[in-house]
């Protein structure tokens, strides 16, 4: 889509000059429902009935009006199929609506092929009705041509991307007043190349992205994107993203940790890019859904209570917080998450208000599906056990487990009876192999997690060097995309000292990778260990990058409270541009509580499209 001219009208008010009533009428009469994109010097501004228009936006069912009284302007449909009352809904509220037009996914569960003219024409005869149906609809902002149908792989087929450009062609005949866009998932593999090369009708690129959100801004310009961009999904981590226990249960976060994911994705990737690349986005999900856990996207609960992702968007919306915010929830901790048949666990809760509100809790017990939907795709309700728990408050719950064997999941729900929820959650799982813990509960995590660390370790402790034997803590902790990982201890390209060195590979992708080192190996925090390095005042290790550049970030302690044995502190270096030659790094120690560190050291790697390869050596706590 081109860039439209400014009126003479409208130059003339910018300049100071008058026009005549019926001139300024005539003008603002041809930008009615009129959407375009205007580049500027320093990137792109979205203009809607001729004013800018940074889209605050959502995606899901729950209350629009909602949505515009906590400072959105526009929601998402994923599919045009019945949107009538949703845009009337709109037009009533000053909505504006991105509009999905659904594109097959190949291979998807319908039997397409984009090498099957017949499919590929019937298809965009489906998209030329949906755009001459709805073109003259005020509520209208962007047409958005699928929802990851390129696939999950490189995303480079050039069928697809040949389908997608002539149903943009197509649309831009149709409706010259409204902009094009496509919807990718993530910015890895080959994506944004494909459609900079075969879409030039495509005016935007839509970008669904989650723990690979916060890097956008950075990644997309690296890949060479000049286009446009909306962050068209983006929340929590997905449950593709995250660590999981033992018997392999993703981790999910609190609401609270999930409300500082929301900020961190849209100070990082959307604000930075204001009337830049980026024409805003859409917070994912607006309403509530049941995918993996039963809350891990929702925004809102089932009764229509926010959780505090909503509180966040508002603040970020509108330039202040609302005015009942929401509670602030711990993860649980609970004494022992594998038992056996008929055994009874405690649950630790702990939760504030920042308002001083009285609360209630609601303790719930589910059992984990043994399938859950992909792609999104729905998710039936598991069975619950009312007479589970024992007893439950604010203070925690005693749960007692069903004696059919396998997961479940432990939700604590808090409510402050302004609207406002929280929500912790606990895998937990049912074994005939399942002992309890020999170690004495205790409601002092912390306490418990530093007595079995021991008197402190005799400095330095050297993690990594050449030769080394019998190194404390294991790199056993691999996360994200570790297909594309390999790591080689005993690498002699040039090692800082000695003959060896670590080499760490990551071939690309569209998923994030870190590696824990961990005390005992592959635990989560589940069994004791770790190392009590009190007396220490820093953690060295030396790094170079394969080529320079390479960015990085360096870390210890990512085991939280929610973990049965956990790290006692925690500090990092975020974001660290590599060198080509060795250089040395330092993590300041000062003030940290060192009684018991499990993790002790971890690197990660935002989702990159390229491969990356960096070097590790001489590790210690000094």
């Amino acid at each position: 889509m081109g860039i439209s001219k400014i009126g003479v009208c409208a130059v003339a008010i910018l300049f100071g000059s008058l026009c005549t009533p019926r001139a300024l009428a005539a003008d603002q009469a041809d930008t009615q429902n009129k959407v375009e994109l205007r580049k500027t010097d320093t990137g792109w501004t979205l203009f809607r009935n001729g004013q800018p228009f940074f889209i605050k936006g959502a995606g899901g069912d729950a209350s629009k009006q909602t949505l515009v009284d906590c400072g959105g302007n526009s929601f998402r449909l994923w599919g045009a199929d019945h949107i009538d009352d949703q845009l009337e809904q709109a037009n009533r509220l000053g909505l504006a609506v991105t509009v999905g037009i659904w594109l097959e996914h190949s291979p998807g569960q319908h039997h397409f092929d984009y090498h099957n003219p017949a499919q590929v024409a019937e298809q965009l005869e489906r998209v030329k009705q949906t755009v001459l149906k709805y073109r003259d609809n005020p509520a209208v902002l962007v047409w958005a041509l699928g929802n990851e149908m390129e696939g999950y792989k490189q995303g480079d087929d050039a069928a697809i991307w040949q389908a997608v450009q002539d149903a943009a062609a197509a649309v831009h005949k149709i409706d010259p007043n409204h902009p094009t866009m496509t919807v990718i998932a993530e910015i890895g593999g080959k994506r944004v190349q494909s459609i900079n090369q075969y879409c030039p009708d495509i005016d935007i690129i839509g970008i669904n992205s989650y723990a690979g959100a916060p890097s956008v801004a950075q990644r997309y310009r690296g890949l060479g994107g000049t286009k446009p961009y909306i962050i068209t999904e983006f929340g929590p981590m997905g449950q593709w993203e995250v660590g999981k226990t033992s018997w392999g249960a993703p981790m999910d976060a609190t609401t609270t940790a999930k409300a500082r994911e929301y900020r961190e994705s849209y100070e990082k990737s959307i604000l930075v890019e204001k009337d830049k690349l980026c024409l805003g986005s859409y917070a994912f999900l607006w309403g509530f859904k049941r995918e993996e856990t039963a809350t891990w996207y929702g925004m809102f609960l089932p009764d229509g209570s926010r959780v505090q992702a909503v509180d966040t968007m508002t603040e970020l919306w509108t330039g202040h917080a609302p005015e009942h915010t929401c509670p602030q929830i711990d993860p649980l901790v609970v004494d022992h998450d594998q038992v056996g048949p008929g055994q009874t666990v405690h649950a630790t809760l702990h939760v504030t208000h920042p308002d001083g509100n009285p609360l209630t809790a609601k303790w719930v017990l589910e059992k984990d599906p043994t399938t859950h939907g992909t792609g999104g795709a729905f998710e039936a309700e598991p069975t619950s056990y009312p007479d589970a728990i024992v007893h439950g408050d604010l203070d925690g719950a005693d749960v007692r487990l069903p004696t059919a064997l396998g997961g479940y999941w432990l939700y604590a729900y808090v409510y402050d009876g302004h609207g406002g929820a929280a929500v912790a959650d606990a895998p937990l799982n049912v074994s005939t192999t399942s002992e309890p813990s020999q170690a004495a509960a205790s409601t002092d995590a912390a306490s418990a997690a530093a007595s079995a660390a021991g008197p402190p370790h005799k400095l330095p402790l050297i993690l990594f060097t050449d030769g080394i034997k019998e190194p404390p803590y294991i790199w056993s902790g691999w996360m994200g995309d570790t297909a594309a990982l390999t790591i080689d201890p005993k690498c002699t390209t040039d090692p800082h000292t000695g003959k060896t060195c670590m080499k760490c590979q990551y071939r690309g992708g569209d998923q994030f990778v870190a590696v824990a080192w961990q005390s005992p190996p592959n635990d989560w925090g589940n069994l004791p260990g770790g190392f009590n390095l009190k007396g220490a005042s820093k953690l060295t290790f030396w790094a170079r990058g394969q080529d320079g550049g390479e960015v990085v970030g360096f870390k210890f302690g990512i085991l939280g409270s929610d973990a049965k044995y956990h790290d006692s502190d925690h500090a990092e270096l975020p974001e660290v541009s590599l060198t080509k030659n060795w250089k040395q790094y330092s993590i300041d120690l000062t003030g940290k509580d060192l009684s018991c560190i499990k993790t002790g050291f971890v690197w990660a790697m935002a989702a990159h499209p390229t491969p990356v390869t960096f070097y590790l050596d001489d590790i210690q706590y000094e």
